[in-house]
């Protein structure tokens, strides 16, 4: 299909144009079509998709092209909105809806750049600024912006003052409280992959939309912490480090960054009587979490990891001086006798969580070492010997557990004695 002899005009045009420009590899491919209805796009062999309003694939190449369209606000919500896909529509008009100006740039087939909305000068100034005051209709956008700002914080993007300023409207308007749990957590998953996810918590507190999102998390700011342990005091930056951390030694993995957003919910209800100490933490703070998943109705997967991390973060750091029954009780409570992906996962957070600190950051974590060694110690034990010997229910558990336990020991007498 030659796209220069199409009866309408097609473009490329949001984050493959962004990207390209910023000399970034293309992301997936988003095409507008202007001057066409569905029935056209049926004749020239799209392939119709979508429910809110026309999308077609391409018969090769399977990408989306969907019809220029304007929109009107109805309603509250990312839901309300009057769509026009009209063949009337401008290229001009399709790219007004569009949320930043470097997002509202579209690309011809011969490769010129349509850009009406100064998307090229702001990502030379490197600023994430809104197209028009629509932005304030549609509360993802304040997710997603957010998103933005972990990505590109690391080039040096800031958020221009006027649309920080929209941010914080959107929010006092409650337009955020009208968002479904599932599509909160699909754009707070995405950033938690990106490269700076401290970013998108920051601008998330600075518009005030993070004590309405993750009041969870949010309260955390202002919580003190032994500075002796932590250098950087405050709880809320704390999680901002270890978040950043997470993001270099596991990058682009959402689960490990859950579990560190989630892993000290628990010092915002230690006694400020107590503060800066936060004696048991690690089990007040499952109760927080999993109030958290459930109100945004977060999978399993994700939630099972937090839980292990928020518990038994403090035996991983000690793991270096636990007997060889506490370091196989730890195996046990994880689930990674069972699953040793979920160890890997689980120490990966835990050592975010220790470099996590001011003066930390390039620390070493030998008690993963410790930890993964102890693992394959205790998997390599065979049952088979005592199967052997007969012995089976309470007596086999027992027989392996111990000998399990004296793999593990071994490890440290190897050490004492090469």
């Amino acid at each position: 299909m030659d796209l220069k002899h199409l009866p309408f005009k097609v473009y490329l045009v949001g984050g493959a144009v962004r990207d390209h420009l910023l000399g970034l590899p293309r992301c997936d491919r988003d095409w507008v079509v202007v001057g066409a209805t569905p029935q056209a796009m049926l004749d020239a062999g799209f392939k119709p998709v979508g429910k809110d309003f026309p999308v077609f694939l391409h018969p090769r190449t399977g990408e989306e092209y969907a019809l220029a369209r304007s929109e009107r606000k109805r309603g509250h919500g990312y839901h309300g909105f009057v769509v026009n896909v009209d063949p009337s529509v401008t290229l001009e008009q399709d790219l007004a809806r569009r949320d930043l100006t470097i997002n509202a740039m579209a690309e011809d087939i011969d490769g010129r750049i349509i850009d009406p909305y100064g998307g090229q000068h702001d990502l030379l100034d490197r600023t994430l600024r809104h197209v028009s005051p629509a932005f304030v209709e549609d509360p993802v956008r304040l997710l997603r912006i957010a998103r933005f700002a972990a990505r590109y914080e690391p080039m040096g993007f800031q958020v221009a003052p006027e649309t920080l300023l929209l941010l914080r409207q959107m929010v006092a308007a409650g337009e955020i409280d009208h968002l479904v749990p599932e599509r909160v957590w699909t754009e707070l998953r995405k950033g938690l992959a990106e490269s700076r996810p401290s970013a998108m918590l920051r601008l998330l507190r600075r518009s005030d939309a993070l004590a309405r999102l993750l009041p969870e998390v949010d309260v955390l700011y202002g919580v003190p912490q032994r500075t002796d342990y932590h250098p950087e005091r405050d709880t809320g930056t704390h999680v901002e480090m270890a978040l950043d951390v997470a993001a270099r030694i596991a990058p682009r993995n959402d689960l490990v960054g859950f579990a560190v957003l989630v892993h000290d919910l628990g010092k915002a209800l230690s006694s400020r009587a107590d503060w800066p100490r936060h004696v048991g933490h690690e089990t007040r703070g499952l109760s927080p979490l999993r109030a958290l998943c459930t109100r945004l109705r977060i999978g399993t997967s994700h939630r099972e990891l937090a839980e292990v991390v928020c518990r038994y973060h403090l035996d991983a750091h000690r793991a270096l001086r636990l007997r060889a029954g506490t370091t196989l009780n730890l195996l046990e409570r994880i689930d990674a006798l069972r699953r040793p992906e979920r160890l890997r996962l689980f120490v990966l957070a835990c050592e975010a969580d220790a470099r996590g600190r001011g003066g930390h950051e390039n620390d070493a974590y030998p008690q993963a070492e410790r930890l993964r060694k102890a693992l394959g110690a205790a998997r390599a034990v065979s049952v088979a010997p005592l199967l052997a010997q007969g012995l089976s229910g309470d007596r086999l558990g027992t027989a392996l557990r111990e000998s399990r336990c004296r793999a593990i020991a071994g490890l440290d007498a190897g050490q004492r004695h090469p």
